[in-house]
C-alpha cells in the first residue's frame, strides 16, 4: 500500500471527516490513477484511505476514516447496499430516484440514477473508474435490476485524465425510458439526455409549485430553462389556465410536447418557444407581458467557487429581468444548482436584484433537493441546488 504525507497543518479537512484533499496539501508520495493509498499527517499518523489521482486538483479522495477498513469488492457492495437500503426507507412520489449520491454516501464520484428497472451511472473520478466492475456488480445485486447503463461523458472526466465513455454496462434495451412522478408521466433518454437523462433533484420542489400554483390561483406562468417541461406540468397540475415555457434546447421542447399529450393537456394549454431566456424576458418586458408565477431553473453557472463571481452576475441579471414581470402578488420560484453559489450568496444575489429591479418580495420558503440527493454535515459542497420561493410586495 502506497503511502501519501501531507503537509504540516493540512489535515485538519480529514480530521473533519470531509472527503478531499488538494495536491498543494500534499507533501510527498504519489500511485497510479484510482489507486487506494495511505494518507498520513506530517507526523505520520493515520488519516484515511482515498483513491488517488494523479491530474486532477483534487488529488485524494477518501474512501474511509477507519484504518481497520479494506478497500476491496466486499467495501463497494457494503457502501452500495447501504446507500441503496437509505433510499428504501424514503417516501419518494416516484420510481426514478438517485440511489448513489457521490461522496454524501462514501463513493466519492460516483453517481446513480435508478428509472425504474433501469440503473444509470456516472463514474466521475480516478478512484471509481478503477473499481468500475465491482461497482457495477454491486449495483445490480443491491438493486435488484439487470440493465446498468453508463453515462460517464460529464466534462469533469476530462479533469481527472478520463476519455469519455457510454453504454450499456450490464444488460441492454431501448434507451429511452418512462417513469411516474405525482401521478404524471415522464419520458427520458438516458443515452443523449441531460445528466442521466432526468432531473430527479427537483422532484419535490415540481409537486411544491403545483401546490402553490393551486393555493395562490395563479392563472398564467412563465417556466423559464423549462427544459422537457416538469415545473410546466407542475403548473398545469396545479390548474394554470396557461403556461409559457421557453428554452433554447429544441429536443428537449420536442419532449415537452409529448409529455403535454402523455398527460392529457391540449395543445393550447402551453406556449412553447425555443429562445434564449434572457432575450426572452427583455422581450417580454418590452412588450408588457406578465405572470402570476415564473420559475427560472437555469442551468449549473458554478461549478466551483473559482467560477462564483463570473455566475452571480449571470443570477443577478436573470432575476433582475425576471422580477419586474409578475403581476401584484405573483410568485417566483428562484433557483441555482451551482455547487459554487451557496445559499446564503444566492439569497444577497436575488436581493440585490430585487433592488436594481425596483421590486421587493417576501421569502415564503427556501427549496432544496430532493432527499435521495441529500448531502453531509461533512460535506457542505454536496448541497448544490437551493432556491427560493418569493411573493411579489
Amino acid at each position: 500500500m502506497k503511502t501519501i504525507r501531507l503537509r504540516e497543518g493540512r489535515e485538519r479537512a480529514l480530521q473533519r471527516h470531509h472527503p478531499w484533499v488538494f495536491d498543494g496539501a500534499i507533501e510527498r508520495g504519489g500511485a497510479d490513477p484510482g489507486e487506494t493509498v495511505r494518507v498520513e499527517a506530517h507526523d505520520g499518523a493515520f488519516l484515511a484511505w482515498a483513491a488517488y489521482s494523479p491530474r486532477s486538483a483534487i488529488r485524494l479522495r477518501a474512501w474511509s476514516f477507519d484504518e481497520a477498513e479494506r478497500i476491496d469488492r466486499g467495501f463497494f457492495a457494503r457502501r452500495i447496499a447501504e446507500s441503496v437500503a437509505a433510499r428504501a426507507k424514503l417516501a419518494i412520489a416516484s420510481d426514478g430516484m438517485r440511489l448513489v449520491h457521490g461522496e454524501a454516501d462514501g463513493l466519492p464520484g460516483l453517481v446513480v440514477d435508478r428509472y425504474a428497472d433501469t440503473l444509470v451511472a456516472q463514474f466521475g473520478a480516478a478512484g471509481v473508474e478503477r473499481w468500475r466492475d465491482a461497482i457495477a456488480d454491486a449495483l445490480v445485486a443491491a438493486a435488484g435490476c439487470a440493465r446498468l447503463y453508463e453515462r460517464s461523458d460529464a466534462a469533469v472526466r476530462a479533469l481527472e485524465g478520463l476519455p469519455e465513455r457510454r453504454g450499456w454496462l450490464r444488460g441492454d434495451g431501448p434507451t429511452r425510458l418512462a417513469i411516474a412522478e405525482h401521478g404524471w408521466r415522464l419520458t427520458l433518454d438516458i443515452e443523449h439526455g441531460h445528466k442521466t437523462g432526468c432531473y430527479l433533484d427537483q422532484r419535490d420542489n415540481r409537486a411544491r409549485f403545483a401546490q402553490l400554483v393551486r393555493q395562490f390561483g395563479c392563472a398564467s406562468v412563465l417556466d423559464g430553462f423549462c427544459h422537457t417541461g416538469g415545473f410546466t406540468l407542475a403548473a398545469l397540475a396545479g390548474g394554470a389556465a396557461s403556461v409559457t415555457s421557453v428554452d433554447s434546447s429544441a429536443p428537449a421542447l420536442a419532449l415537452l410536447g409529448e409529455h403535454l399529450r402523455l398527460n392529457g393537456h391540449g395543445e393550447g394549454a402551453c406556449e412553447v418557444v425555443e429562445a434564449d431566456v434572457n432575450r426572452f424576458l427583455r422581450e417580454a418586458r418590452a412588450a408588457g407581458r406578465r405572470w402570476d408565477a415564473i420559475v427560472l431553473d437555469p442551468p449549473k453557472l458554478a461549478p466551483t467557487a473559482a467560477h462564483a463571481e463570473r455566475a452571480a452576475r449571470a443570477y443577478k441579471d436573470l432575476n433582475r429581468l425576471a422580477l419586474p414581470l409578475l403581476a401584484p402578488g405573483g410568485l417566483l420560484l428562484s433557483f441555482s444548482c451551482s455547487g459554487g453559489i451557496d445559499a446564503s450568496l444566492f439569497h444577497k444575489i436575488v436581493a440585490g436584484a430585487a433592488v436594481d429591479a425596483g421590486v421587493d418580495a417576501r421569502i415564503l420558503g427556501r427549496l432544496q433537493a430532493a432527499p435521495d440527493h441529500a448531502g453531509t454535515l461533512c460535506f457542505p459542497e454536496g448541497e448544490y441546488l437551493k432556491g427560493l420561493v418569493l411573493q411579489r410586495r
